[in-house]
């Protein structure tokens, strides 16, 4: 099996990104001089290099919030030169009043599929993104996601552990809406509670049919490839979704700080290798496919 697609990766700007400018700040991913530069197309089509990628699903990477449609204009300007990415999740302000004027700004580009407000909310500091914890609860959040169903957009859900309940419940109130869970829920307390706590929030969130997981990003908090944890996380992510509701994504170049494109989908497809064909096919192609209508 040749056909995979990259349900999450990242090409961006070292000018529009203020975390990779100024003062090198403490991040969720650890050090990152390596990727304080641009990352340029170019550049991701020559890592992933003989992995079998044929297509690709580009998400938002925090530009400036006032930019969020130039972000969306940059990346289909490239994809309309060289062909990659295969479609776009952008950024929008859910905590405005109305979120529907940013939507139809994002319309008019032809690859839009989705949309990411990054929610994850930690103890941690070095952790957290989100104002505050609850924002899945928020009122102004349901409704403006809920807008997302009339433009036929998914919305790329990222939250940590403790906030799945309250996520499960935001699903529940869209119905109409796809949710793709960032990282497969971002398992960062590897313990055996967290974990506990983990697949129990998991399955929350399963229950509800419009979400799905990526299984992304998950050297975020290890700093490593490690392949037992990948077959760990893959393994439990299936138990709980099914593979039909599971997908690969790269998190590229982020993961490139402490391995190559070609080593990581070889930890996945080793995590991957005793499930059936068509169990594989569905983690690597065809929920992304389905998903982000590639």
């Amino acid at each position: 099996m040749n056909d995979i697609v990259d349900g999450h990766h990242h090409i961006w700007r070292q000018a529009d990104l203020p975390w990779l400018t100024g003062p090198m700040q403490p991040r969720i991913f650890g050090p990152y001089e390596p990727i304080r530069r641009d990352y340029p197309i170019e550049e991701y089509l020559d890592d992933l290099k003989d992995a079998g990628v044929t297509r690709s699903v580009y998400v938002q990477t925090n530009w400036a919030p006032e930019h969020f449609e130039e972000e969306a204009a940059w990346v289909q300007r490239t994809a309309e030169e060289y062909g990659w990415p295969h479609a776009i999740v952008a950024y929008a302000n859910f905590a405005a009043d109305d979120v529907r004027p940013q939507l139809d700004r994002l319309k008019r580009y032809p690859l839009l599929r989705g949309v990411r407000m990054q929610l994850h909310w930690h103890e941690n500091p070095l952790y957290r993104f989100a104002a505050r914890p609850d924002l899945c609860a928020d009122p102004t959040i349901r409704r403006n996601v809920a807008h997302l169903a009339d433009y036929g957009w998914s919305f790329d859900l990222q939250v940590f552990t403790p906030q799945m309940p309250e996520a499960a419940a935001l699903a529940e109130a869209c119905p109409q809406v796809t949710f793709i869970l960032q990282h497969a829920g971002m398992l960062e307390d590897l313990s055996p509670a967290g974990r506990a706590a983990w697949r129990a929030g998991m399955a929350r969130l399963a229950a509800r049919p419009n979400v799905v997981s990526k299984l992304s990003g998950l050297g975020t908090f290890i700093h490593r490839n490690d392949p037992a944890h990948i077959a760990a996380v893959l393994t439990d992510a299936v138990a709980i979704f099914g593979a039909e509701r599971c997908l690969f994504g790269s998190n590229f170049p982020i993961e490139k700080l402490w391995t190559s494109y070609r080593e990581l989908v070889g930890a996945f497809r080793t995590a991957a290798a005793s499930l059936s064909t068509k169990q594989q096919d569905a983690i690597f192609r065809a929920t992304a496919s389905r998903v982000y209508r590639l």
